[in-house]
């Protein structure tokens, strides 16, 4: 049993953190059931809110301190029965803060757990476009008997919802299948054309929910995850990406998964730590703390997207 130590998320003082007064919920799920290489990603969420303890609280670049809006750190999801399990413990109990009106974030363990996270959102946001940042495409229908691996970790967003995929450089041939190519963004191809985040931004719907696998970013500044791709994103082109879509969209929740903390080097449970923070204070940059903070949500939502995947692009 992974035991999340921390009282508040980084260690903020109690008021920031009551849910009651919080516009901002992190769910840690502390899972590494079915990953296939280097274990630990169940480590992730412990050494990524060690290191946010330890890190500055104002953001230079929006001037502001974020943590003011109250982030509530909530229990962590620990069951693992079972893959499929686990999925529905993280699909409920993102559900449920979803609907306390509240900006819903979540820190894994391996990606499999975006299964549950995005079948919340998607059942609790209108034409959900689900943007995946990852070095891996994440779309086999099952793998090792299992659908709710984390070599699946989109496949159900490919059919329920408009995915858009950034930094792929690694899949089996097999994915090919169910890719929709016209909005994938394979990283070779980012290496050599700008024009690859307004395309990106361009295919998005109003919703938007954000999937992080940290492998996206290169292993020369995220040494620490399960299966690291040489090629990936470096800090600023990432950061000028998202604050892009923040800006421009809706964005109505995020994960961040496959931390893999190493002993020897502190810099990954770091970068993870600033890249939350980055991602909130992009979010709430614009809001004043005693605004109060509206969710979109609808509760009537059914959980399939009945837009057509292929959206009507213009020429770029």
């Amino acid at each position: 049993m992974t035991h999340i130590k921390t009282k508040t998320y980084a260690g903020i003082s109690a008021e920031y953190g009551k849910l009651d007064q919080s516009k901002i919920v992190l769910i840690p799920v502390p899972y590494d059931g079915t990953s296939t290489w280097q274990k630990g990603a169940d480590k992730g969420p412990d050494a990524f809110l060690a290191a946010s303890e330890n890190m500055e609280l104002y953001d230079i670049e929006t001037d502001s301190e974020v943590y003011q809006q109250g982030v509530f750190l909530a229990e962590a999801v620990t069951e693992n029965t079972s893959p499929e399990a686990m999925v529905e413990a993280v699909h409920q109990n993102t559900k449920k803060y979803i609907k306390k009106n509240k900006f819903v974030t979540i820190f894994g363990g391996e990606h499999s757990i975006s299964i549950g996270t995005i079948r919340a959102f998607n059942e609790m946001f209108e034409d959900l476009t689900v943007l995946h940042i990852d070095a891996h495409a994440d779309l086999r229908e099952s793998y090792e008997g299992s659908k709710c691996n984390h070599a699946c970790a989109v496949y159900e967003a490919s059919q329920t919802t408009n995915l858009i995929q950034v930094g792929i450089r690694s899949m089996d041939v097999i994915e090919k299948t169910v890719m929709n190519e016209e909005q994938t963004y394979f990283a070779h191809e980012m290496a050599e054309d700008d024009n690859w985040v307004d395309s990106a931004i361009d295919q998005m719907t109003d919703n938007v929910f954000i999937t992080f696998d940290l492998d996206a970013l290169d292993p020369s500044i995220m040494p620490s995850t399960g299966t690291p791709e040489p090629g990936g994103l470096l800090w600023y082109e990432t950061l000028d990406f998202l604050k892009q879509v923040f800006e421009e969209k809706n964005v109505v929740g995020f994960d961040i998964v496959e931390l893999c903390p190493n002993e020897n080097d502190k810099s990954s449970d770091f970068l993870a730590a600033k890249l939350y923070y980055k991602m909130l204070s992009y979010k709430f940059q614009d809001q004043d703390i005693d605004e109060d903070f509206e969710s979109n949500f609808n509760e009537g939502v059914t959980g399939v997207n009945k837009n057509s995947k292929y959206n009507v692009e213009d020429d770029y």
